[in-house]
């Protein structure tokens, strides 16, 4: 067994002459464990709101959509029609036409956005699995809208009202003097269902038929703003942005779900790592308790260490002896540390005992990912703690 390791060992599981000493290790332990502790925790909890996030985001966005690289709509032409349908990797996709309207029930308004879409759209997104009320649109009755949960709140809308239907407006196109009395087209639709999901999106959207949607905008048969695509299971989705993206050409734009959320998940993983550096650095602070209780015991054990040297060590062996004290009291806290972590972790998951509302439990996620993250980063910095204290030894330092 190598000799300093061995030392270091006999040094860290045994008692010191001086009470100060014990102390000051238990206190560095207990710094570490509680980092350790609180950085997996934060990560995981960062992990399991990125994947409750994600699964928003899976209900309201698809998994690419195509649009026009200039202007607000494009033309759904053979050629487009012709490859997405030799595309195998794609399960479904939809047309879809999106525009911001001015909604209007009763004494009440509110801006939103409309978004027609044809038979094939439910199975782009789970529809039937945000809808809280109602029906999704189908194509067999005319004039039909599903909101969401937050228009229906503000507007004070309720499904199957007959009494009056839902306007939707939008400013006709053109250029001059503007008629007040004759500025907007509009249609009235009945709302058929509510559905919910992310603030934003229960906040944003008024689902109809495509025709309806088209008529509204004065589009023709063929003009739509976009395409929306779900793909099969295991499809690397940047793969295949890139390869469709070739297929069409430089007019239209080929999206993933991650690059229509951009800023979203800009924000997430900066949060993610702004609080990784926070807790990186209350680790950093707990390992000066650690440098402390090195330096306590080289004092404490220089007639040792002296006998040592006498008997043909290096200095640099006498160093190591330390470096590998430090860096093991260092793994002892972080193995307990970590342990509570899991437990603290699976218990969230297990009994949800921590809540968000009522009926939501906060989100956590075991992943090995972050488990190694803490590995890493603690013993990186306690590897640097150990090797700072031990720097004071010298040999003047030895035979003093």
């Amino acid at each position: 067994m190598n000799f300093s390791l061995y030392i270091a060992k006999r040094y860290l599981f045994s008692k010191t002459s001086t009470n100060a000493i014990n102390i000051i290790t238990a206190i560095a332990v207990f710094g570490v464990v509680v980092g350790a502790l609180a950085l997996f925790v934060v990560l995981s909890g960062f992990s399991g709101l990125k994947t409750f996030s994600d699964s928003l985001l899976n209900a309201s966005d698809p998994d690419i959509k195509i649009t026009a690289t200039q202007g607000k709509s494009l033309e759904y032409s053979t050629k487009l029609h012709e490859i997405l349908q030799q595309e195998e990797d794609v399960k479904a996709y939809s047309k879809v036409v999106e525009e911001r309207v001015f909604l209007k029930y009763k004494d009440r308004d509110h801006i939103a956005q409309i978004k027609g879409v044809d038979a094939n759209y439910s199975s782009i997104i789970p529809a039937d699995s945000i809808l809280t009320v109602g029906t999704w649109i189908d194509e067999q009755y005319e004039n039909t809208a599903v909101v969401g949960y937050g228009i229906s709140y503000k507007l004070s809308l309720g499904i199957f009202n007959f009494g009056e239907p839902l306007q939707i407006l939008v400013p006709k196109p053109g250029k001059g003097f503007i008629n007040a009395n004759n500025a907007f087209r509009s249609v009235s639709t009945q709302v058929v269902g509510v559905y919910t999901g992310s603030e934003e999106f229960q906040n944003k959207y008024v689902f109809t038929e495509l025709s309806l949607a088209q008529e509204l905008l004065g589009y023709k048969e063929n003009q739509i703003t976009g395409v929306e695509l779900a793909l099969k299971k295991g499809v690397d989705l940047d793969s295949f942005q890139e390869k469709l993206q070739a297929a069409l050409g430089e007019d239209l734009k080929v999206q993933t779900r991650a690059q229509l959320n951009t800023l979203y998940y800009k924000v997430i993983n900066t949060e993610n790592f702004i609080s990784y550096l926070i807790f990186t650095l209350i680790v950093a602070i707990a390992l000066f308790n650690v440098i402390g209780s090195i330096i306590m015991m080289i004092i404490d054990k220089r007639k040792n260490l002296k006998t040592l040297f006498n008997l043909g060590s290096s200095v640099e062996e006498i160093k190591k002896i330390f470096i590998y004290q430090g860096f093991l009291l260092t793994l002892v806290g972080m193995a307990i540390g970590l342990v509570l972590g899991v437990l603290l972790v699976l218990i969230q998951q297990r009994f949800e005992l921590l809540m968000i509302t009522e009926s939501l439990a906060y989100p956590v996620e075991f992943r090995l990912v972050n488990l190694l993250v803490v590995i890493v980063t603690i013993s990186t910095l306690g590897y640097l703690a150990a090797k700072i204290a031990s720097s004071r030894i010298s040999v003047n330092f030895i035979e003093k």
